[in-house]
């Protein structure tokens, strides 16, 4: 019971004084030790049941589970070997169901970790609100019942999203700070979310500085009081920062303008030109070109004819 210390409703749970002794109550860790794989693979078994597609696996050998969970990780099939009888497109629509599963569990996995780490975390040294959403079994289970063969990875995706999101109304007033939390585990945030979160955790922070005596203390009420006036000569620093970062940027010209610039270079390149030179022989009055002085005149003269495009 140590890795599992709230409730369905995120409530502190209690073990009563006459089992909290007991010589058979094990630390979740120590259990588990040794023992990853196998854990990871009891969310799929007990998911079996819970599924229409592999709900037939149940009933049959842990063989042929264990089995396609191999398939579906390596996605290999060298010497699968199933104790059971299934048509080809069986063991197609359980191997599609169980490659989803195990993205489910994934993601479940991560929640149950966060929500151990959360509660094995002393109230005085929380930087955020503590994390009661769960990854057990059961969420497991609720999940694997609405997997088909033929979704896509991405309709998988959504239902967990949407399993949170409703696991976390559950929580009440918890509720935001929680599901923000998970979309912030799962790269789920966009940029309104994520300033929302920071600022949680911020008034999270401020909430101890006020201690339990809240507003009503007068020592608690200068400490926010000069925790703001704090926060206010932070976000003056941050505007004197992005205003320098944008004038010491250096100045040249737009991407757009430069590209323009280009697209008329190439163009002129593109027109053909044309060049004809006619050579025009320069005699004397004797029509002698050898004796022409040619300091005088070139012997030879050049008329140049240059053309454009179409002209």
């Amino acid at each position: 019971m140590a890795g599992n210390p709230y409730t369905e409703s995120g409530g502190k749970f209690q073990i009563p004084d006459m089992l909290a002794n007991r010589a058979d109550t094990y630390n979740l860790g120590d259990i588990l030790g040794g023992h990853a794989a196998a854990f990871k693979a009891s969310y799929i078994e007990n998911s079996l049941t819970s599924n229409a597609t592999l709900s037939k696996l149940a009933s049959r050998s842990q063989k042929d589970v264990l089995m396609l969970i191999r398939v579906a990780e390596t996605g290999s099939r060298d010497g699968a070997d199933f104790e059971g009888n299934y048509t080809p497109a069986e063991i197609e629509e359980m191997l599609a169901v169980v490659k989803h599963l195990l993205s489910v569990r994934d993601t479940i996995l991560r929640v149950n970790l966060q929500y151990i780490a959360s509660a094995a975390q002393e109230e005085a040294y929380r930087m955020e609100p503590s994390f009661k959403l769960q990854g057990s079994y059961r969420n497991m289970n609720r999940i694997a019942e609405k997997v088909l063969p033929l979704m896509t990875p991405e309709e998988v995706r959504q239902i967990v999203i949407d399993h949170y999101r409703s696991e976390s109304q559950n929580l009440t007033t918890a509720a935001e700070a929680n599901l923000l939390k998970f979309y912030e585990m799962e790269g789920l945030l966009d940029e309104k979310q994520a300033a929302r979160w920071e600022q949680i955790k911020k008034e999270f922070g401020k909430r101890k500085l006020l201690g339990a005596g809240g507003e009503n203390d007068p020592v608690a009420r200068v400490v926010a009081q000069l925790t703001q006036f704090n926060d206010g000569l932070e976000a003056i620093k941050d505007g004197i920062s992005r205003a320098g970062e944008r004038y010491a940027a250096p100045q040249s010209l737009a991407d757009q303008t430069i590209g323009q610039l280009r697209t008329i270079i190439e163009g002129l390149r593109a027109v053909p030109v044309q060049v004809d030179i006619k050579v025009v022989p320069v005699q004397d009055e004797r029509n002698s070109i050898e004796s022409v002085d040619a300091s005088e005149k070139p012997p030879l003269a050049f008329e140049p004819d240059v053309k454009q495009g179409d002209q």
